[in-house]
């Protein structure tokens, strides 16, 4: 079916009534999510084209049963609204906020311990199961049901993978942009393990970048808990030309004390079973072809 998000997302958006709160709510509403509410302090009582405001996430829950948020609040204030949504027992957050703090972070998932919200970002482009609801920033037009699953830290390479996968007539189970931050809620082997429990997902495009050891740990658990002969899985690492020490896009993307390379981790990959492509363009050709479609 999908993992996360299906037809009974009930999604809330904390910080609607910003321009980009507002504009991203109306295309998540446009795409069939049922946007029941939003949240801004000070505003409640007030609507967004329809979509009813309120003070805070607790009173929106009461009132509307939403058991999902976006978050578009600015980063001085968008650890605060993440555990705001988490005290109320939201079930899924997805926080599209770029710039928070680490430290701020940290404190986030200190918080979320003791709490059973899903936070998926931030700095993300959001998740999407096609066909049931999105809830986040990506262009929902260009994705199609079906049953390849992608996970991915770089948004534009997410949209690039469904673009492919639909050209091919391969539609996709679910899309989950976990962000390119050092410290984020949700890691590759979270939605690994996810779509591993999802009878509806056959494959999986894995694409990673450079930073950090989150891809080589995912590569160990494929290895130790996937079955890569029935279920393909095609990654990619973006970043095999960035000079060490230069972080590249997001925060999470640096290569420091020779740790981190793209060399490495596709390496890793390789040797877990994983088809590794050189180019992104080749994502969708070899899903395909690992398939034997």
């Amino acid at each position: 079916m999908a993992i996360w998000v299906n037809d009974e997302t009930r999604l809330l958006v904390q910080g609607i009534t910003g321009k980009e709160g507002t504009f991203h709510a109306l295309g998540c509403r446009e795409y069939g999510t049922k946007v029941v509410a939003g949240v801004t302090p000070g505003k409640g009582g007030e609507t967004v084209e329809g979509i009813p405001v309120f003070d805070s996430v607790e009173e929106a829950r009461g009132e509307t049963g939403a058991n999902a948020s976006m978050i578009f609040v600015p980063p001085p204030f968008a650890a605060d609204a993440i555990m705001e949504s988490a005290a109320a027992g939201i079930e899924l957050t997805v926080c599209i906020t770029e710039g928070i703090p680490v430290n701020d972070m940290l404190q986030v998932k200190a918080f979320l311990r003791d709490h059973p919200t899903r936070l998926i970002g931030p700095n993300c482009p959001g998740v999407i199961s096609p066909g049931y609801a999105k809830i986040g920033i990506m262009p929902g037009h260009i994705h199609k049901k079906g049953s390849v699953g992608v996970i991915s830290r770089s948004g534009t390479l997410t949209y690039e993978a469904v673009w492919q996968l639909s050209n091919l007539d391969f539609g996709q189970s679910t899309c989950v942009g976990i962000g390119g931050d050092p410290v984020n809620g949700t890691n590759f082997i979270d939605v690994l393990s996810a779509f591993k429990d999802d009878a509806s997902t056959e494959a999986v495009i894995f694409i990673g970048e450079i930073g950090g050891d989150a891809e080589e740990k995912a590569a160990t658990w494929c290895r130790e808990n996937w079955d890569l002969e029935r279920r393909p899985i095609v990654g990619f690492i973006a970043g095999r030309t960035a000079p060490p020490g230069r972080r590249m896009g997001h925060a999470g993307a640096i290569v420091a004390g020779g740790k981190g390379t793209a060399a490495e981790k596709m390496q890793a990959m390789k040797d877990a079973g994983i088809h590794v492509v050189e180019s992104p363009g080749h994502l969708g050709e070899t899903v395909k072809r690992a398939l034997g479609r």
